[in-house]
C-alpha cells in the first residue's frame, strides 16, 4: 500500500495543483502493478483490484481534456508522464490547439515610422519588412524543451494563461479543510469581537507564512 499512501500525500499537499492528478494516478497504477511479482499467492490479485478501482473511480478524469491540459502545462510534468507515443502526440496536438486559442488575435496595425517628407518617401522604395507571425507549434515545442521550474512559464505567455486557467482548482479538498481549521484558531473565543475585515486580513497572513522562504521566518 506504500504507492497509495505516497499518492495521497502528494494530492493532499498545500502546493499541489490540478495538473498533478493525472501524473500521480499514472505513476500510482504503474507502481502498484510492479509489486505483483513480490506478493504472495493470496495477495497477488490485490494490485489488479486497486488499479481497476482507480480506473473506475477516475474514469471521467483520465481522458478529460481539462486534466490533460492541466498536466501538460505544468513545467514539472509536461509530457514526461505520458507513456504511450500516440497518446503523447494527441496531448501535444491538444496543447497546440489550445495555445492557438489562447493567443490574442493579431491586428494589422501599421508599424510607427520615422517622419519623412514626400520626396524621401518616393526616393526610399524598399520592400516591406515581414512581421514575425505567432506560431503555436513553436511555443509549445520550445516549452517542452525548456526547464522544469515554474518560473519558466514567464517565457511562454499563452501557456502561462492556460496553466492559470486549468491549474486553479485543487485535486483534493484537504487544503480547504485545513484553511477552515486554521480559521477556528484565528477567530478564537478571546477574539470574538474581531471584525470581518480584520479576520479576512489575518487568515491569509496566518496561512501564507507556510509558503514564505525559510530565511524570512527567522525571528
Amino acid at each position: 500500500m506504500k504507492p497509495l499512501t505516497v499518492a495521497l500525500d502528494i494530492l493532499q499537499g498545500d502546493e499541489c495543483t490540478y495538473g498533478a492528478l493525472l501524473p500521480t494516478l499514472t505513476s500510482l497504477m504503474s507502481k502498484t502493478l510492479a509489486l505483483k511479482d513480490d506478493l504472495s499467492r493470496m495477495t497477488a490479485s490485490l494490485p489488479d483490484v486497486i488499479v481497476k478501482a482507480i480506473k473506475t473511480r477516475f474514469d471521467a478524469v483520465l481522458d478529460s481534456q481539462e486534466g490533460l491540459l492541466a498536466a501538460a502545462t505544468c513545467p514539472k510534468f509536461k509530457l514526461r508522464w505520458v507513456r504511450d507515443e500516440h497518446r503523447r502526440e494527441y496531448v501535444k496536438e491538444l496543447l497546440i490547439t489550445e495555445c492557438r486559442k489562447a493567443a490574442p488575435a493579431t491586428e494589422n496595425t501599421n508599424v510607427s515610422q520615422i517622419p519623412a517628407s514626400p520626396a524621401e518617401i518616393d526616393f526610399f522604395e524598399f520592400q516591406n519588412q515581414p512581421t514575425e507571425s505567432f506560431s503555436a507549434e513553436k511555443e509549445v515545442t520550445d516549452f517542452l524543451r525548456s526547464g522544469y521550474e515554474l518560473e519558466i512559464l514567464n517565457q511562454f505567455p499563452n501557456l502561462k494563461k492556460m496553466y492559470m486557467k486549468y491549474n486553479s482548482p485543487t485535486p483534493s479538498s484537504a487544503p480547504v479543510e485545513r484553511l477552515f481549521s486554521l480559521g477556528g484558531l484565528v477567530l478564537s473565543p478571546k477574539r470574538n469581537r474581531m471584525s470581518d475585515r480584520r479576520f479576512e486580513k489575518l487568515l491569509p497572513m496566518r496561512y501564507n507564512h507556510c509558503f514564505s522562504p525559510k530565511e524570512n521566518n527567522k525571528t
